[in-house]
């Protein structure tokens, strides 16, 4: 009887890790669908610098309404920019000032 207990107990949570496991698949890490731009970060960077004429300071894929974009931070002397670059053709599509320094609010404090 006390194998048939532990048997059912195992395959129980057997059933239960693998249910996690599955759940856990929709939340999946953001940083993956960087597989799906068609340039690099770093050719991200490039096109953000020559546009403004400056420095990258910070630089990541995320969505932007609804689409993946590269969001390049860019400082040019005491002005800092941030440029949004289309993944698949590295075109500037956006690049607005941040009199701030504050780009989405996600940024945690060192």
């Amino acid at each position: 009887m006390q194998r048939s207990t532990y048997l059912a107990t195992l395959a129980a949570l057997s059933a239960l890790a693998l249910g996690s496991a599955y759940a856990a698949g929709p939340q999946e890490n953001d940083a993956l669908a960087i597989a799906t731009a068609k340039i690099s970060l770093s050719q991200a960077v490039s096109a953000a610098e020559r546009h403004v004429g400056g420095k990258a300071s910070r630089a990541e894929y995320e969505q932007h309404n609804g689409k993946w974009v590269f969001d390049v931070e860019v400082v040019k002397g005491k002005d800092v920019m941030d440029v949004k670059v289309d993944p698949a053709s590295a075109k500037v599509l956006a690049a607005s000032q941040d009199e701030a320094d504050q780009d989405d609010g996600n940024d945690k404090a060192d």
